[in-house]
């Protein structure tokens, strides 16, 4: 028997980052259609929130699953839905690709306090700052060109 823990942290944007998303309660319908995705694949959603152009997400995936497979679904699916949504009038699109770490379980507890308090972060930190500390935190090398996307 295998034992896997895949503890994911995502961050989703908007297409160009635009402010498109609800900031009131109307966004927990995007909520549960994230949750319900992950749920549907075998995940366990841990926290998930968002401010007007992007959406953080905390969850485990089954190993049997590719990390891009869900994020498709995710995007591809909760994009479709949320078009018609009230509230969501403006959503275009989500960006092209998306931001994605692995976290030991241990960890678990500080990025799901990071997630609830993305309204407080915010008030100090752009969110383009804080994209680009997570791509920092990878080890990755951010291409500018990817903002516009």
């Amino acid at each position: 028997m295998s034992y896997v823990q895949l503890l994911i942290h995502a961050v989703v944007r908007t297409y160009k980052s635009e402010p498109t998303l609800p900031t009131d309660e109307r966004v927990k319908f995007l909520y549960r259609e994230i949750w319900g995705i992950i749920k549907n694949k075998g995940g366990y959603l841990y926290r998930i929130n968002s401010m007007s152009d992007h959406v953080h997400i905390l969850f485990t995936l089954p190993p049997t699953l590719a990390l891009s497979e869900v994020m498709k679904a995710i995007k591809a699916s909760s994009s479709k839905i949320i078009k018609s949504a009230e509230g969501f009038e403006a959503f275009e699109a989500w960006g092209e690709g998306y931001a994605a770490l692995s976290y030991s379980l241990k960890d678990k507890d500080k990025i799901v306090t990071y997630i609830i308090n993305q309204q407080e972060h915010h008030k100090v930190t752009t969110f383009r700052e804080e994209y680009l500390s997570f791509i920092k935190e990878m080890g990755l090398v951010f291409d500018d060109r990817d903002w516009g996307r």
